[in-house]
C-alpha cells in the first residue's frame, strides 16, 4: 500500500493509502523519495530507466528514488531506494528539500536528498538499464534541450535554486 498525501497541504500530511496501480491509474497524490548522487569530484551519477519502469520508461534520470509505502520514513525510503536501484548502502542523506511535484503522469511530494559517494554502483533490481557519472555542468547544458528524453520531475528538481547552488557551486 502506498500513503496518499493531502494536495493542499504544503507540509505533505497523510490522509489515506491505497494500492500502488490504483495510485498511478488514478494519479493520486502520494509522497516519493529523490537521491542525486556525487562523486567527491563533482560529478554526478547519471542513469537510463528500464524500459519497464511503470512511469517514464527508457528516460534519463539523476537520481535515484520512489514511492514511499504506507508508514514509511522519508529518509529511511531513501536510503532503501539507493540500496534497491544503485546497490549503495551506508550512504549518507543530505537533506536538500521538500516540495510538490504536480504532472500529467504523477503528483507527488517530494523529499529531495544529496549523497557523496565514491564507491561502486551496481544495478540490482532492474530499475536502471544503465549509468555513467556526468559533470553537473554538462548535464545542466543536456537538461536545457526539453527534447532529449529526461525525466520531467528531476528536470524540476535540478532547476530549484538550492539544488543548483549544492551541484553547481552556486551562490543560494
Amino acid at each position: 500500500m502506498v500513503a496518499i498525501y493531502d494536495p493542499d497541504d504544503p507540509l505533505g500530511r497523510v490522509v489515506g493509502t491505497a494500492p500502488r496501480d490504483r495510485m498511478r491509474a488514478e494519479n493520486l497524490p502520494h509522497a516519493a523519495t529523490a537521491v542525486l548522487v556525487r562523486r567527491s569530484t563533482g560529478e554526478l551519477y547519471v542513469h537510463r530507466r528500464a524500459d519497464t519502469k511503470d512511469i517514464w520508461p527508457g528516460r534519463h534520470d539523476c537520481a535515484a528514488g520512489g514511492v514511499l509505502q504506507a508508514g514509511e520514513v522519508p529518509d529511511e525510503a531513501a536510503a532503501r531506494e539507493l540500496a534497491e536501484e544503485l546497490g549503495i548502502d551506508g550512504a549518507v542523506l543530505e537533506p536538500l528539500g521538500q516540495r510538490w511535484y504536480v504532472g500529467d503522469d504523477t503528483t507527488y511530494f517530494a523529499y529531495a536528498y544529496v549523497t557523496t559517494w565514491d564507491g561502486p554502483v551496481r544495478f540490482t533490481d532492474g530499475e536502471v538499464a544503465e549509468g555513467w557519472w556526468e559533470k553537473p555542468a554538462e548535464l545542466y547544458a543536456r537538461i536545457e534541450d526539453p527534447s532529449w528524453p529526461f525525466v520531467p520531475d528531476t528536470r524540476e528538481l535540478l532547476g530549484m535554486p538550492r539544488t543548483r547552488a549544492v551541484l553547481l557551486g552556486e551562490p543560494c
